[in-house]
């Protein structure tokens, strides 16, 4: 079995699920997914530009409404198991949990106490990010020992 690390910032949409578990085509697969909710190390100014830059202003002026801290603690939770159970449904293995401090650090981690062949970092463009290669799937890249593949979320 194929076992797959996937980083998510909010909960999979069907397109995302359907995205993941035909990347291998009949291969069984195996998930262990981290969900990072909005923390503190989640820079309001960073959103708001990328929403900017992607031409969002609605967006934009909303990023400082976002819970975030513990208040984004029980969001992600209920997000996680809906992704997990969707997972599931699509005939993959799915366990996971919500990561809030040093995501990166947490990855290598799991990589490893899991065998992990690759990780996927599903997330939305985060221009500034990774124009400095500061975003997730650039700084893995130099700290799990396995293939890191960026793939872009659908947005519902």
């Amino acid at each position: 079995m194929f076992t797959s690390v996937l980083m998510i910032e909010k909960p999979l949409t069907p397109e995302d699920v359907d995205f993941v578990t035909t990347l291998h085509g009949e291969e069984r697969i195996s998930f262990v997914v981290l969900l990072q909710p909005r923390g503190d190390q989640a820079d309001v100014l960073l959103r708001a530009i990328d929403d900017v830059a992607m031409g969002e202003l609605r967006e934009a002026v909303r990023e400082g409404e976002e819970p975030e801290g513990k208040e984004a603690r029980e969001p992600a939770e209920i997000g996680l198991e809906y992704s997990l159970r969707a997972l599931r449904e699509a005939g993959a293995e799915a366990v996971g949990q919500v990561v809030e401090d040093h995501p990166l650090d947490k990855l290598k981690s799991v990589v490893d106490d899991a065998g992990a062949d690759e990780v996927i970092v599903l997330t939305a463009p985060h221009y500034v990010e990774e124009f400095f290669h500061r975003d997730w799937a650039s700084r893995a890249r130099h700290k799990v020992g396995v293939p890191v593949l960026k793939l872009f979320a659908h947005s519902e």
